[in-house]
């Protein structure tokens, strides 16, 4: 990773670790890092294995045990000192994290006397199990590092578009819907390009709200008509990275943590503030494998920052 990277990670982490018991959003750690906005939760956790958020809430529990150990302090103080902002964030985040409530703790302390590296212990446990750790994850990660990410030069698209909201891996309507219409209109992908857009990092933003739009590349003069769940927009051309992806539909995640996390801080490029586009270059049902082939296109800019 380019020193660059290195340092406006670390500003994002310094932050954090002096303001945690502020009210801190997405918007605000991006501005520090000098990060696209719109791809910094990506990045960050590609890098250090958390989302930013994860890794905000994880200082603020760590920093709970000890007010909790250590002092008197009401359940509600420890909260706000904290900065949960409420009693009831905080037993939700600290009983999903350890499996007992902050008052269950200050019951067993008098009983257990090293409660308190027992939870730090479970914290730091919970931290390196969201990093891709297994075998089948990091062979994969290798194969991508080994193969050639290529630049190109993409021209804006006018595209019609259907949008999905839910989980990644039901996708299935929306091309359904959109591929019915196309082929009303003589659309074909042996002379239009397919393209699939992921909108939201289904780390930070909850599954049943993720987006999702299935596009069509238009002909220049054809006549966009408002038509039921059709929509149209353009998607913006310039500077792409591309990687040519060939595997099982649900590793496409993996594809992105590792372009995010090893092949974009170890270039001379950083994210430029629009989506990656997957480019449908198959049917994955009519694979003999049952491979989706993707031709994944990393929106990059040359940085435009330095320092952090």
């Amino acid at each position: 990773m380019n020193s660059i990277y290195q340092e406006r990670i670390k500003a994002v982490i310094d932050y954090i670790e002096d303001h945690y018991t502020e009210k801190i959003n997405l918007n605000q750690l991006a501005d520090i890092s000098h990060f696209s906005k719109f791809h910094f939760s990506r990045i960050f956790s590609s890098v250090t294995g958390a989302t930013p958020i994860a890794f905000l809430n994880q200082k603020r529990l760590e920093k709970s045990i000890d007010y909790l150990t250590e002092t008197d302090q009401s359940i509600l103080e420890i909260a706000l000192l904290c900065g949960f902002g409420s009693a009831s964030t905080f037993n939700s985040l600290f009983k999903k994290h350890f499996q007992l409530s902050p008052s269950e703790v200050r019951k067993r302390q008098n009983k257990e006397s090293n409660i308190s590296q027992q939870l730090s212990k479970i914290l730091e446990e919970g931290h390196d199990s969201l990093c891709y750790s297994g075998s089948v994850e990091n062979n994969f990660l290798r194969r991508i590092w080994s193969m050639n990410i290529t630049l190109k030069e993409l021209p804006d698209y006018q595209v019609a578009y259907v949008r999905h909201v839910g989980n990644y891996l039901g996708t299935g309507q929306a091309w359904e819907t959109l591929m019915t219409w196309a082929s009303k209109h003589e659309i074909y992908p042996t002379e239009h390009y397919f393209i699939g857009i992921s909108l939201d990092d289904p780390q930070v933003v909850e599954e049943n709200k993720c987006r999702y739009d299935a596009c069509v590349t238009l002909p220049d003069d054809f006549d966009r008509k408002p038509d039921g769940d059709i929509q149209f927009k353009m998607l913006s051309g310039g500077s792409y990275a591309l990687y040519q992806f060939y595997d099982t539909i649900d590793k496409l995640a993996i594809a992105y943590q590792s372009l995010f996390g090893q092949w974009l801080p170890s270039s001379e490029y950083e994210a430029d503030d629009k989506p990656c586009l997957e480019f449908c270059m198959n049917n994955p049902f009519e694979d003999p494998e049952g491979k989706a082939k993707v031709d994944l296109y990393l929106p990059i800019r040359k940085p435009e920052f330095v320092n952090p």
